[in-house]
């Protein structure tokens, strides 16, 4: 595959196909988990991992799995590394770890690291399934982490839990809600949408 053609599969996650904006994929942890940007980095990169290393492997085995329970092995790679990440993050970054509690665990069913083994890397070479699973992995990283710092300011007037504004600033606590977050999101899928067709 050409240099330019994995160029390019790297960066449709950035933008031409980021997660949660265009591809409207694993919203459950986006809205849960960018209550604060520690989380919403945290979480973008363990899903990061997974992804890369579980296209790797499936890229690397798609011609021993049996067609007829593709999924079932797709679960099984995904789950591994996502056990990794689980250990990882329990023996370094203990605090973090009992933050994103079951949401760690959920990202073996989360849809876009099962959606890109069999959109993508079931059918290409581990080069290029590396460059999506590098870029679909930063986008959505890039894409909590942005949404986690509009909530954080103006819901708790801080950025990584230090103080932004004065003491005189009033939070818009709605922000670090549920109902916030779905605004939040609206309001970002809109400007992508708008961005997107200019």
């Amino acid at each position: 595959m050409a240099k330019k053609t994995v160029f390019q599969e790297f960066k449709k996650g950035l933008w031409s196909e980021v997660p949660p904006y265009r591809l409207v994929l694993g919203l459950c942890p986006t809205l849960a988990m960018t209550k604060g940007v520690d989380n919403g980095f945290g979480m973008g990169l363990a899903v990061t991992f997974v992804l890369v290393c579980s296209n790797v492997l499936i890229s690397a085995l798609r011609k021993v799995i049996p067609k007829d329970v593709r999924i079932a092995c797709f679960i099984v790679v995904v789950a591994t590394f996502v056990i990794i990440v689980e250990l990882t993050m329990q023996a370094f970054t203990y605090p973090l770890f009992l933050q994103m509690g079951i949401f760690i665990p959920l990202i073996v069913v989360n849809c876009i690291p099962l959606g890109r083994a069999e959109a993508f890397a079931y059918k290409n070479g581990m080069v290029a399934s590396f460059a999506d699973g590098l870029g679909m992995g930063l986008g959505y990283t890039i894409s909590l982490t942005v949404l986690a710092i509009i909530r954080e300011i103006l819901g708790n007037n801080t950025f990584w839990n230090h103080e932004v504004f004065s003491s005189g600033f009033q939070p818009f606590a709605f922000m670090v809600t549920a109902p916030g977050a779905f605004v939040c999101l609206g309001l970002m899928l809109c400007l992508m949408n708008m961005l997107g067709k200019k």
